[in-house]
């Protein structure tokens, strides 16, 4: 048989150093580590450390000086492996413990700090710097405390206080940051919130806490959609996440009632989208935003309604929640206008006009201030009983009406003061047909203008009767003005006569 030739691979014996040679370089290596050191040029420094233990892995001061350069790096996560590796190696090694103490403080782990520092203490009572962290690490527990109350009453100004100043100790804290990031959403400081969020998804895309603040944030700015699939992410990341399972249902829940109550709207259907908007007002009280819309959309539905006074109230809500919400301000005013309460409407349509300088927003402003300067002027239609689109004809007789319910001659067995008010209604009854039975003078008290120019008043504001207002009184005490309101003297007298003597015609 032929001889075969086979390529067989030969083992080479690896070049092994002397253990002297080893830690000559480790340490040549842990020289110019410390020289990038001071150099402040951290991750030269850590390569030449990470060199040190390579060649010399059982050196526990390789580790602390790693260690540090990490802490410089605010690597602090990758610094508390190499401190607690460094005191396995070394239990009396004093500054690895007090490395791992400094992490723990940052990594925001007080109690696992506060052993750290207690070692220290042990090894070198004097020791001040182990001293103070220790005090940091009992004032951080404080906080934590105090931050866990605040959040449990709502507190959530006093969680933001409580962890700016857990932050100053634990810079590193990821769960001191949510839950901050978390509270100012709940404040409404939205744009801080995320940017709390984004800096942690920045450094760890797939944070569950800081997606669902991300969320939290949208969902609190009415963006329900995105708030939803930030949600989403966040489940799947850690799908027991109950905070974000919780605003998940909540957010769908809200859009879908929401959205029901657009579409009964819609539909004039005004009582049921009253009582659509009026549950989803209870979904969550929390989303300020959302329900600054949910309350106006329900005073928009109860005006339709006649509802006017829940849909002042409505609107009013709003405008606590959201204080820039336009829409609340010019529905309020409008229910304003409608109950006749002006200088509130005029309150309201001003702050819209400063905010918002429309040609629109000008002109129902000066609707509300003319409107308002009416109402302080006698009432004339009010004085009549009719209303303001009162035909000429019924204005005559309610003016009739109207004259011989006050004439004084049908007071006269009264007392002195009911015929001293008596006559002053019926002065006023007077005045009003004057005024409103005459198209010029009725156009201009409708649109709100002086009547003084019209001859109706004297130079002091008193009213000037027309021609022979007191043969007026004689001439309807003789016209038995008892059997005109039942219509069984029509035949004594004409009231178109006495129409006419009034007027001066």
């Amino acid at each position: 048989m032929a001889a075969v030739d086979i390529d067989v691979p030969v083992e080479t014996e690896p070049q092994i150093c002397n253990q002297e040679d080893l830690e000559r370089l480790a340490e040549s290596f842990k020289e110019q580590g410390n020289a990038y050191y001071s150099k402040k040029d951290y991750s030269q420094a850590f390569n030449y450390y990470t060199k040190a233990i390579d060649a010399c892995p059982k050196n526990a001061s390789y580790y602390g000086n790693r260690a540090a350069t990490l802490m410089m790096l605010c690597r602090f996560r990758e610094a508390l492996e190499d401190s607690q590796q460094a005191v396995r190696l070394d239990d009396c090694f004093m500054k690895g413990h007090l490395r791992e103490g400094k992490c723990h403080l940052s990594l925001g782990n007080a109690m696992a700090a506060n052993r750290c520092f207690q070692k220290v203490l042990e090894l070198e009572p004097s020791n001040r710097e182990a001293q103070q962290e220790k005090k940091n690490a009992a004032a951080l527990l404080e906080y934590q405390r105090m931050a866990d109350f605040g959040f449990e009453k709502r507190d959530f100004r006093k969680v933001v206080f409580c962890m700016d100043r857990a932050l100053a100790l634990a810079s590193a804290c990821h769960r001191f940051k949510i839950l901050k990031a978390e509270c100012l959403a709940l404040l409404g400081r939205y744009p801080e919130a995320q940017s709390v969020a984004s800096d942690i998804l920045r450094m760890d895309s797939t944070n569950a806490d800081a997606l669902y603040v991300r969320g939290l944030c949208l969902y609190y700015e009415d963006c329900i959609d995105k708030a939803v699939q930030f949600f989403v992410q966040a489940l799947r990341m850690a799908p027991d996440h109950e905070k974000a399972r919780l605003a998940c249902r909540n957010a769908k829940a809200l859009k879908a009632k929401k959205e029901e109550g657009n579409q009964a709207f819609k539909n004039n259907n005004y009582e049921a989208a009253y009582q659509l908007y009026t549950e989803a007002l209870a979904i969550d009280p929390n989303n300020i935003k959302t329900n600054a819309k949910l309350y106006c959309n329900r005073a928009t539905a109860g005006a339709k309604l006649k509802k006017v006074d829940q849909a002042i109230e409505d609107c009013t809500n709003a405008i606590k929640l959201d204080d820039t919400y336009i829409k609340a301000y010019l529905r309020r005013a409008q229910c304003y206008m409608d109950t006749e309460q002006y200088e509130e409407a005029v309150r309201d349509y001003e702050k819209v006009y400063q905010t918002e300088k429309t040609s629109d927003h000008k002109q129902m402003l000066k609707k509300a201030q003319m409107e308002l300067k009416k109402s302080k002027r006698k009432d004339y239609y009010k004085v009549l009983g009719v209303g303001k689109n009162a035909t000429e004809d019924e204005i005559k007789k309610a003016y009739r009406k109207r004259a011989l319910m006050h004439h004084p001659d049908r007071h006269s067995s009264a007392t002195p003061e009911v015929q001293k008010e008596e006559e002053k209604k019926f002065k006023e009854v007077g005045e009003a047909f004057t005024v409103l039975s005459d198209p010029k003078k009725k156009v201009r008290y409708d649109n709100g203008h002086d009547l003084e120019d019209d001859g109706c008043f004297d130079g002091g504001g008193t009213f000037i009767f027309p021609l022979c207002s007191y043969q007026l009184f004689t001439f309807l005490s003789k016209s038995s003005p008892l059997s005109w309101e039942t219509g069984a003297s029509k035949e004594k007298s004409n009231p178109e006569d006495i129409l006419t003597c009034h007027s001066g015609k």
